[in-house]
C-alpha cells in the first residue's frame, strides 16, 4: 500500500474525508498524539486498525466525535456525570467511556464489550476532519501496537508507512501523551488512564473513586484502551532508576557492549552522547517524552535508561507511561 502524506489543508481534510467514509485508514493529529483513523460504525473499516497496528482484539477504541450531541447519539444513555464533564471538558484530552449503543458502534470498535470510549478533541485539524466526514471516527494511537505513540507525521510515517492510506500533516501534537479516560457508567466515576486533565480537576466536577495504583487489563478484554502492562515502550530495553543512578546504569550498559540513552529532567545536566534533557514540570515533560524516545530509538540505543519523576499527583500520567515503557516484554 502507497500511504499518502497530506497538507492540513482544505484540500487534504477533503481527501482524507473521502478516504475514511469508503473504509480507508488515515493517521491525522489531535493534541494529545497522532491517531489512526477509521469508520466506528464499520466493522471492516474498524477491523483495519487492528491490523495495521498488529493490536489484540480484547484492546477497545477510542472514538472521536465533533460535538457532545454526537457522543450522546452513540451512548445507551447519557449520566448526568457524563454531561457535566462533557461540558467542562470538551473538546480536550478526555475521554468518557459510557455504556454503547450497538446499533451506531461496529462491536471491534468496543471489542466485544457494552461500553464505548468517546472524546472530542480541540486540535483544528482534527475538528476540520471530523466535520468533513460526518461520522464518529475510531482512533488509537497512530503506531504499532505497544511502541512508542506518534507525536509528529514522521513518526507515524516510520512505523505505519505502507500499512495505512493516508497521514495527516499537522505538525507535532501540543500535549504529547494520550488522553485522560474516565469512567462514567458507574458512580462514583473511575480513572482508569491518567492524563493531561487531572484527577483532581475531574473530581471538582464529579464524584470520583479513589486511584488504587495502576490498572492493567486482563488477558481477554481490556476495560479501556492504553491498559496493558507493557505499552508506549521502545524497541530498547528500558532501564527505570532513581536519578542519582542514572550514570551507574549507563555505566554498567557500556561495560556490556551496549548502545546506552538517558531520559532525564529538571535542572539536571544530561549525561553522555545520547542523552535528553527534558522540562522538570509534568506538562512541559510529557509533551516531549514521546519525541525523545522515538531520538533515542532512531539514534539506535539498544538501552534507555530514563531518570524516575516525582511522587505527586500531578506527575501521574508520565508516571504511568514510564512504568509501561519500562515493563517486561
Amino acid at each position: 500500500m502507497r500511504t499518502e502524506r497530506l497538507a492540513a489543508d482544505a484540500a487534504s481534510i477533503a481527501r482524507a474525508a473521502e478516504i475514511l467514509r469508503r473504509g480507508g485508514l488515515v493517521a491525522f493529529p489531535t493534541e494529545t498524539v497522532y491517531g489512526l483513523g477509521a469508520r466506528a460504525d464499520d466493522a471492516r473499516a474498524a477491523r483495519g486498525i487492528f491490523e495495521a497496528k498488529g493490536r489484540p482484539p480484547g484492546n477497545p477504541l477510542i472514538v472521536h466525535v465533533p460535538d457532545v450531541a454526537s457522543a450522546r447519539a452513540l451512548a445507551d444513555g447519557w449520566p448526568p456525570d457524563a454531561e457535566r464533564l462533557a461540558q467542562a471538558m470538551w473538546p480536550g484530552p478526555l475521554t468518557l467511556i459510557v455504556a454503547r449503543r450497538a446499533d451506531r458502534v461496529a462491536d471491534v470498535v468496543a471489542a466485544g464489550g457494552p461500553t464505548v470510549a468517546i472524546r472530542i478533541p480541540v486540535h483544528p485539524v482534527a475538528r476540520a476532519l471530523l466535520d468533513a466526514v460526518g461520522l464518529p471516527i475510531a482512533a488509537p494511537s497512530a503506531n504499532r501496537s505497544t511502541e512508542i505513540s506518534p507525536t509528529t507525521a514522521e513518526h507515524v510515517e516510520k512505523s505505519l508507512g505502507g500499512r495505512i492510506d493516508a497521514i495527516l500533516d499537522g505538525g507535532p501534537t501540543a500535549v504529547g501523551i494520550e488522553s485522560t479516560i474516565v469512567d462514567v457508567t458507574r458512580s462514583p466515576a473511575r480513572v482508569l488512564r491518567p492524563g493531561h486533565v487531572t484527577a483532581e480537576a475531574i473530581a471538582a466536577l464529579v464524584p470520583l473513586q479513589a486511584a488504587a495504583g495502576l490498572i492493567t487489563a486482563p488477558a481477554e478484554r481490556a476495560p479501556s484502551p492504553g491498559t496493558h502492562a507493557r505499552h508506549y515502550a521502545p524497541r530498547a530495553q528500558v532501564a527505570l532508576v532513581p536519578p542519582q543512578a542514572v550514570r551507574g546504569e549507563l555505566d554498567r550498559a557500556a561495560r556490556a557492549g551496549s548502545r546506552a540513552g538517558a531520559v532525564e529532567h529538571g535542572s539536571r545536566t544530561a549525561t553522555g552522547p545520547h542523552a535528553e534533557l527534558l522540562p522538570g514540570d509534568p506538562a512541559g515533560y510529557a509533551a516531549a517524552l514521546y519525541a525523545a524516545l522515538h531520538r533515542l530509538e532512531d539514534a539506535g540505543c539498544d538501552v534507555i535508561v530514563i531518570a524516575t519523576v516525582p511522587e505527586d499527583p500531578a506527575w501521574d500520567a508520565v508516571r504511568d507511561r514510564l512504568t509501561r515503557a519500562s515493563a517486561t516484554p
